[in-house]
């Protein structure tokens, strides 16, 4: 719809890093809370962000997540826990830790989640989060998305370790690195990381190894990627390769797949027009969640 002049959104999309999502959320509590970047509405609707609010959001109508006053880089639910998307790179992980530390403080064994890319392991609020969650033994899952690139650079070009799990030692915690392709693999981690977060035993840094199908924009003409690595990615693409699994395993059929996949079409397009049909955030909103009417000081 972008490309077709239809609407006018910035969207940095996250082809290729579904799977990883969508197995993150699967180990995840209604309660817990997820804080992501602006290339994170796969982790939003993980979380369970419905369609309708999303796209409403992303049109800037009074019907999305925030009235239409975030926007695609700031989508906020918090009834369904997803708690901000930052497109500040790095910004989300001492904000995860605020959501931690104020679980604990009431009495909830509620985890928070924050996903990042491997770009934002070079950022030092990551050093300083991943620090003072240690230190506290905060119940805080950070969740790296390592597609190989931050923005336009390669992970080798910018970031002194090969394996961002690593850094974890620094911090005497827990560092796991994982397939972020394969959807029981990455479940089981993320469990096991979530567990020990609700048992009280603290941080987890779970380093998932994925890659990024687009590129940085949609203006980006991924010069910068080897052609050779980008057509091997694609041809792992995770989606079509959790598909046949769980053909292969019996979970399900083709005939209920296809029906799966009917009930989302129906789902995205009414969520489409249900946004192109919508008004715009009411004037009488402008102030709203910007400024306190409480004359608290």
């Amino acid at each position: 719809m972008i490309r077709a002049g239809q609407i006018t959104v910035v969207y940095y999309s996250p082809w290729g890093e579904e799977v990883l999502a969508a197995s993150v959320g699967a180990a995840l509590r209604p309660d817990d809370q997820v804080v992501t970047t602006y290339r994170g509405v796969h982790d939003q609707l993980a979380k369970g962000v419905s369609l309708a609010s999303i796209w409403a959001e992303f049109l800037g109508k009074g019907t999305g997540t925030c009235k239409g006053k975030g926007g695609p880089m700031h989508i906020t639910d918090t009834a369904n826990g997803l708690m901000v998307t930052t497109g500040v790179v790095g910004s989300g992980l001492p904000i995860a830790n605020g959501l931690a530390l104020a679980a604990r403080t009431r009495g909830s064994d509620a985890v928070a989640v924050v996903n990042f890319g491997d770009g934002a392991t070079n950022i030092g609020a990551f050093h300083e989060a991943l620090n003072m969650a240690a230190v506290w033994k905060l119940p805080v899952v950070f969740v790296c998305q390592n597609n190989g690139y931050a923005e336009h650079t390669s992970l080798a070009g910018g970031t002194s370790v090969a394996e961002i799990a690593t850094r974890a030692k620094s911090y005497t915690i827990p560092g796991v690195r994982v397939d972020g392709n394969d959807a029981a693999a990455t479940y089981e981690a993320m469990t096991a990381a979530v567990a020990r977060a609700r048992a009280g035993e603290g941080p987890t840094l779970l380093e998932a190894v994925t890659y990024r199908f687009g590129g940085h924009a949609m203006n980006d003409k991924m010069e910068y990627m080897p052609k050779e690595e980008y057509a091997a990615a694609l041809a792992a693409d995770p989606v079509p390769r959790l598909r046949q699994q769980i053909l292969d395993d019996g979970i399900a059929t083709e005939g209920e797949l296809e029906a799966i996949d009917a009930a989302i079409k129906v789902e995205l397009d009414a969520a489409v027009e249900a946004a192109l049909s919508a008004s715009g955030p009411d004037v009488s909103e402008l102030l709203t969640d910007v400024f306190s009417t409480s004359g608290a000081r």
